[in-house]
């Protein structure tokens, strides 16, 4: 069963957000009118609280992601980050922002530069926002190596050298470098044995707990989200269709997409 939403107003606000990719240009004339794959959408997120987010591939999960975090620019609606308009940032005031909004990638692999130590991969963001330096600042990796559940000695080593699910923890290690409130997750363990899945999903609400993250988790699997979101957002087509805690959205969901989804989820993961 999930826990109860945290209590006070929203850390994250999102209005009436909106996202069309331009049609590409057919090999003979003019391509489509384009993909509107964020739909006017609207949802909060509470510090301390987990939001899942649900629908299936090409839903507009991971635009609706990059857009909050500006890594790809809406073409409407609001992004307020405790009391901060997002969209309005110029890129200094942007680039500091992003101390404290993070993004767990989806692919723990793809994601990690090869040719680069664990402990540089880590260390990165606090050099880059000038947190620490020299000792402190290989104390302090060492430091968040273990908070994943890595030792210290995997910082002098490549990320081939991993497994998928040691993998995603130093790409969470590396999100929390920088000391964020919040992460979004995009598919952070669709990759990974439903075992080490769960393991994963145990880490990220221990981490929670220590230091009062909120997460926007993205995932197509309703039977994952069920563990650690408070509520769950359900998105089709670029739209939220429902949305609800998670108790009540699992015992009787409303929306038939979410049914569809529900009847399709494979076992849950202890």
């Amino acid at each position: 069963m999930s826990a109860a939403r945290p209590p006070g107003g929203p850390l994250l606000s999102v209005r009436a957000l909106t996202k069309r990719f331009a049609p590409r240009r057919a090999l003979f004339g003019a391509g489509g009118g384009g993909v509107l794959a964020v739909d006017d959408v609207s949802l909060e997120i509470a510090a301390g609280e987990t939001l899942g987010l649900v629908g299936e591939s090409g839903s507009g999960k991971t635009t609706l992601g990059r857009c909050i975090l500006r890594l790809m620019e809406p073409d409407s609606g609001s992004v307020t980050f405790d009391g901060t308009e997002v969209l309005a940032l110029a890129a200094e005031p942007l680039r500091a922002l992003r101390r404290e909004m993070q993004l767990v990638f989806q692919d723990p692999f793809a994601s990690l530069d090869p040719r680069m130590t664990v402990g540089a991969i880590v260390r990165e963001g606090i050099t880059i926002h000038r947190l620490a330096e020299g000792a402190a600042a290989e104390a302090r990796v060492a430091r968040l190596l273990d908070e994943v559940g890595l030792s210290k000695e995997a910082a002098t080593r490549y990320p081939h050298e991993f497994s998928g699910g040691q993998r995603q923890r130093i790409g969470i290690a590396r999100a929390l470098a920088v000391e964020p409130r919040f992460l979004i997750c995009d598919e952070p363990v669709s990759s990974l044995d439903v075992s080490v899945q769960a393991q994963v999903i145990n880490l990220l609400r221990d981490l929670q707990r220590a230091r009062g993250l909120a997460y926007l988790f993205i995932a197509h699997d309703l039977s994952v989200v069920e563990h650690i979101a408070h509520r769950v957002a359900v998105m089709h087509r670029g739209r939220i269709v429902e949305t609800g805690s998670s108790t009540e959205l699992f015992a009787a969901p409303k929306a038939a997409y979410t049914k569809e989804l529900l009847a399709a989820a494979p076992r849950p993961i202890a």
